[in-house]
């Protein structure tokens, strides 16, 4: 599905996976972090990382599956 994770920046998550986007403003998480982390970012926002990347993985396999 995706070779992101959460060692990947919010910047690359959003270049290669537009459609994250909502997900990421849904929960308040700014893409301009400076090139930090997914894992630092929830970190330091209080967030559950493992949490937040399922939610990013769940709507890439939405769109994977509307677009079949």
């Amino acid at each position: 599905m995706t070779n992101l994770g959460l060692e990947s920046s919010i910047v690359e998550w959003v270049i290669e996976y537009p459609e994250v986007q909502c997900v990421l403003d849904s929960m308040g998480i700014d893409q301009s972090c400076q090139g930090k982390s997914l894992e630092y970012v929830c970190r330091q926002m209080g967030l559950e990382p493992h949490f937040v990347l399922k939610q990013l993985q769940d709507v890439l396999q939405d769109d994977s599956t509307v677009n079949e």
